[in-house]
């Protein structure tokens, strides 16, 4: 520790989610050193008190807990191999979006190298980082992530999800699973309304209905478990919905991929056993779309 009683901190990627990570770490007192492999998007965060490293190993080297935040799972192996033994004890929290293998692949790097490593997933876009709306998942080593809570919870609210070190990369994944396959939908929704009215109205149907909407459909989800959405909102109810979907934004001139899609995984769905039988019509329909 510091005069300061707060952690030194390293933080290795400075991309537009690194370099956030990076400067709220800083604001709230930490010692800070950075490295990211364009040098110059240190700059600010050096005017600002942090210390630049050269190198990954210089990096690792200064501080306990050590923050990964790159691009993928080959640039965080290739980081990691190029500090050698420089890792060694040290804490090594790994926020690069990654599978749950990937994950468990550097946790098995980490222990061949004398690295404590918690794997972790954010759940927040770089504007939330530190703020009330940010959580993140963590999962490895839990007397290292216990000795840290103070420290990752400056992030935002830190969740342990279990010793599995592929844990947090499989419910990250799952949530933005669930967020992206809602973007898409408001972005066809708001597609098909523009193609139908204009973007002003479009942008109006956005603002009040569609917002109101899915609102509405989230208190539903949260309070309802697979058997009774499957109970009460079957999937052969839902199924011709999506149909009309399809037509309607063939009629529009609207790419329909999206509810082609959805027709498709329900097919699969069904045809694993897990739900209700969907009318034959589907079958017809997933057939012509593939």
């Amino acid at each position: 520790m510091t005069a300061t009683n707060k952690t030194p901190v390293t933080v290795i990627g400075l991309g537009s989610m690194g370099h956030t990570l990076a400067s709220t770490f800083l604001k709230a007192g930490h010692p800070l050193t950075v490295w990211n492999r364009t040098p110059e998007k240190a700059d600010d965060l050096v005017a600002a008190g942090a210390a630049r490293a050269a190198t990954p190993a210089e990096a690792a080297a200064a501080s306990p807990l050590v923050i990964v935040c790159l691009v993928d799972h080959a640039v965080t192996r290739e980081s990691l191999a190029s500090a050698g033994k420089a890792f060694a004890d040290r804490v090594l929290v790994n926020l690069t979006n990654s599978t749950p293998d990937q994950a468990r692949e550097i946790a098995a790097w980490a222990g061949e190298n004398g690295v404590t490593y918690v794997d972790g997933g954010i759940m927040a876009t770089p504007p939330l980082i530190g703020g009330p709306a940010s959580f993140l998942l963590y999962s490895g080593d839990r007397e290292a992530f216990d000795a840290h809570r103070d420290a990752l919870a400056v992030l935002g609210t830190p969740h342990f999800m279990g010793e599995d070190p592929g844990a947090a990369a499989l419910y990250d994944l799952a949530l933005l699973s669930g967020m992206y396959g809602m973007a898409a939908g408001v972005a066809h929704a708001r597609a098909l309304v523009t193609a139908h009215a204009g973007p002003a109205k479009a942008q109006e149907f956005s603002q009040t209905m569609l917002l109101s909407w899915i609102q509405a459909m989230l208190s539903v989800f949260a309070g309802m478990d697979a058997a009774k959405m499957a109970d009460e909102s079957p999937l052969d109810m839902q199924a011709p919905a999506l149909v009309n979907i399809l037509e309607a934004s063939d009629a529009e001139g609207v790419p329909p991929m999206l509810a082609a899609h959805l027709l498709s995984m329900m097919k699969e769905i069904v045809d694993a056993g897990f739900t209700d039988v969907l009318p034959p019509v589907i079958d017809d329909l997933v057939g012509r779309l593939g």
